[in-house]
């Protein structure tokens, strides 16, 4: 199965996550299929980087967003609604 998830970067409790396509299988900083956004916790959620077309398109072709994601990509959307 196909999932949409966080891949860990950054040194030690200074975390940063790229948001990746990848097999349900692969490990969670191993190999991925589209790298398609980044996100720092340490930085406002406006700064974060989505691309949301390319979001939308791996979700209808059946992939899963996970939980953790989901909460960053819901974050995205306030913020970006707050801005406008």
């Amino acid at each position: 199965m196909v999932k949409v998830r966080l891949s860990r970067f950054g040194s030690r409790k200074r975390p940063y996550y790229h948001i990746v396509v990848a097999d349900g299988e692969s490990p969670r900083d191993g190999r991925f299929i589209e790298q398609i956004g980044t996100y720092d916790p340490a930085r406002p959620m406006s700064e974060a980087r989505l691309d949301r077309e390319r979001l939308d398109y791996w979700v209808g072709v059946g992939a899963k967003v996970t939980t953790s994601l989901q909460k960053v990509v819901r974050e995205k959307a306030k913020a970006a609604a707050a801005a406008n």
